[in-house]
């Protein structure tokens, strides 16, 4: 009697693809081509399922993988922007910052500083910030004239 095995169902590989692509997305050499030969499928059929199952196509899904690291790295180290570039998969620093850019709506660079003015304030207690905030009335000069003249 021949042993008969079933393939994996293509949910499977494409799972594996997506497992992949969150634990390699820092190799420069990783594409949709080597994700689709992971999954075992052509690289137009392995976008198109991928995107059905996942609501992205495989290339989006990446790059979204490599911007949050991205992001993690520049809040959280003090290495620059491009050994950040190198560190999640890009090779370009030129590439990373149009697709950070267009991903999350600024620069790296000033992404950076707007995050860390963001936790610095997240620091100071809400008490104070709205004290701090607070409106301050100006003396109107109109009514020191009207209240009688100045004895000086």
């Amino acid at each position: 009697m021949a042993a008969t095995t079933t393939p994996a169902p293509l949910a499977r590989h494409l799972l594996r693809a997506r497992d992949a692509a969150d634990a390699e997305y820092a190799d420069p050499s990783l594409d949709v081509a080597t994700l689709a030969r992971r999954a075992h499928a052509s690289v137009a059929h392995f976008s198109r399922t991928f995107k059905e199952t996942f609501g992205e196509t495989p290339h989006q899904y990446l790059q979204t993988r490599r911007i949050e690291r991205a992001q993690e790295l520049l809040r959280l180290t003090e290495l620059t922007v491009s050994e950040i570039c190198l560190a999640v998969g890009y090779t370009s620093l030129g590439s990373f910052s149009a697709t950070f850019k267009r991903t999350v709506g600024v620069a790296p660079s000033v992404w950076r500083e707007q995050e860390r003015a963001y936790a610095l304030r997240a620091r100071i207690p809400s008490c104070f910030r709205r004290e701090w905030q607070r409106p301050r009335a100006v003396p109107d000069s109109r009514i020191r004239e009207a209240d009688g003249p100045e004895v000086g």
